[in-house]
């Protein structure tokens, strides 16, 4: 019997008349992440929307436990996280709302002594009260990533979550990920850079 939580076979997607991708498959089990590896077009996000439950395959399926994620939607959501490229944010919200905000819709109501904390570790404290549209795009980028922090969920699908870091947040985001790993969790995330995760790992490359 497999220990693989997700299991992908054979995904392909489509995008008007183009294929973007076909015969997709891999697997993760707890305590291991996986570095989804592409050049630009070759469906990297595409790919990672489908996993989610966000778009549709043009073939293929995506299990969770065994069980096709469309059949078990409520339960998938609560033990998956995504955070996409593209910051899904308020920019007339605080950090410490949006963290809030962001935590409410995915039905994990926040503490906002727990919320602070989290902004802390990466680097916001004095910021967390400041309209987002003030705040840097590497600050925005961390404001995202304190959802890791608060987040109950086991499989994490993170869309270039180095850009727009400086050196130092990059290493303490990579202890993170490490960190979840190591206790059980699961990550799949692109990135066009290599970085040291440690730990079982995989690397699957799209091919246009």
């Amino acid at each position: 019997m497999s220990t693989e939580l997700l299991q992908v076979d054979g995904l392909a997607c489509v995008r008007g008349d183009r294929q973007l991708f076909k015969d997709v498959s891999f697997g993760l089990s707890a305590g291991e992440w996986l570095h989804l590896q592409g050049d630009n077009g070759t469906g990297k996000t595409s790919l990672m929307r489908i996993l989610c439950g966000l778009s549709p395959a043009a073939a293929g399926d995506v299990r969770w436990a065994g069980v096709p994620i469309r059949q078990a939607a409520e339960t998938y959501r609560t033990q998956m996280l995504y955070l996409g490229h593209t910051l899904s944010l308020k920019e007339d919200l605080s950090a410490l709302e949006n963290l809030q905000f962001e935590a409410a819709v995915s039905g994990e109501p926040l503490d906002p002594a727990r919320a602070q904390e989290a902004l802390d570790r990466l680097g916001l404290r004095g910021r967390e009260h400041l309209p987002l549209r003030v705040l840097s795009q590497g600050q925005k980028r961390r404001v995202a990533l304190a959802r890791l922090l608060t987040s109950q969920a086991r499989l994490w699908i993170l869309d270039e979550p180095f850009v727009a870091l400086d050196p130092g947040a990059v290493t303490q985001l990579v202890d993170l990920l490490g960190r979840h790993v190591t206790a059980g969790g699961m990550v799949l995330y692109t990135s066009h850079q290599t970085v040291p995760m440690g730990g079982a790992g995989h690397h699957y490359r799209l091919m246009a």
